[in-house]
């Protein structure tokens, strides 16, 4: 049985929601956005997401006109029955008077008409900020609308469509809406430790967003996962334009050797191994070994123990 999530994209207009989306889940690349017209009122896509989760998008216009009708005339069919309202923020809108009024009339009508939401807010266009002061205006900003949120929970990122931060917002998103999600990460634990890895990722196939992780070791770089969705995903669309498909790769240099392949109908994993005396056939057939287990596990929708 499909379990369908409704998830809120809104903002005022020209702050790159459908930038964004048509990143995320239309293969767009970033500079193709810019020939993206403003959104006419509501643009509803459904993204199906491992087996039975099925994303029910709707990027909602930001035009003031719009605005003005999803919290009068269309506020119970908006707002009700959403599990995620992402609300985005063009980090340089002088205007945050318009910006922050829309916003709360956002939470109260998602406290009106769906109490139990997640809420996310997303600082974007990060890029035009300058280096050494992303973190500070940043953190302004996620001060602010904590404030202005009281006491309702948010979760803020910084997110720019020109490099992984986009990736690492929404991975955290999906991950939120998945069931039962730390028995999957029981799941890629014991996988880690049969095939003697260092790390395991889950990868969704068609975003590549993160969906699962376990680690063995620590790292240094804590947004890896989201630079390699990004560049596997250039690839699978590089792969796409010259009519072929990726299913495979394998790197491999003195440290270390990663291995990211197709996994069930829903995902692609990468295993690494710093352990390079464990021969590639050996990780290969772990890896074709677990996909019946993992398969079934995934489109059980109840999580529940496989192995």
């Amino acid at each position: 049985m499909s379990m369908k999530k409704k998830v809120l994209l809104m903002g005022r207009s020209n702050s790159g929601k459908t930038s964004m989306r048509s990143i995320i889940f239309a293969n767009y690349i970033a500079r193709d956005t810019m020939r993206l017209g403003a959104t006419i009122d509501v643009e509803n896509s459904h993204v199906r997401f491992l087996g039975n989760l099925a994303l029910n998008l709707w990027d909602c216009g930001g035009q003031e006109t719009f605005m003005e009708s999803y919290f009068s005339s269309q506020i119970d069919h908006i707002f009700q029955n959403v599990s995620v309202l992402i609300y985005i923020f063009d980090v340089e809108n002088r205007d945050t008077e318009k910006d922050y009024a829309s916003y709360k009339s956002c939470l109260e009508a998602i406290q009106e008409n769906s109490v139990d939401a997640k809420i996310f807010c997303l600082i974007h266009k990060m890029d035009l900020i300058p280096d050494d002061q992303r973190q500070q205006v940043f953190q302004a900003k996620e001060e602010e609308l904590n404030r202005i949120s009281s006491p309702l929970k948010i979760t803020c990122f910084r997110t720019s469509i020109w490099d992984e931060t986009l990736y690492k917002a929404w991975s955290s998103i999906v991950y939120s809406l998945i069931p039962n999600i730390k028995s999957l990460e029981a799941h890629l634990t014991n996988f880690c430790e049969i095939c003697d890895a260092d790390e395991v990722v889950l990868f969704e196939r068609a975003t590549f967003l993160v969906i699962s992780h376990t680690s063995r070791r620590e790292h240094r770089d804590d947004h890896r996962f989201e630079k390699i969705s990004n560049i596997i995903k250039q690839f699978k669309l590089s792969c796409s334009k010259n009519q072929s498909q990726f299913k495979s790769m394998e790197v491999r240099n003195s440290n270390f050797a990663a291995f990211i392949n197709e996994f069930t109908t829903n995902t692609y994993i990468m295993v690494i191994m710093s352990d390079l005396s464990i021969q590639s056939a050996a990780t290969l057939l772990n890896i074709n070994l677990a996909k019946g287990h993992f398969e079934r596990f995934i489109q059980s929708g109840d999580m529940q123990s496989v192995y």
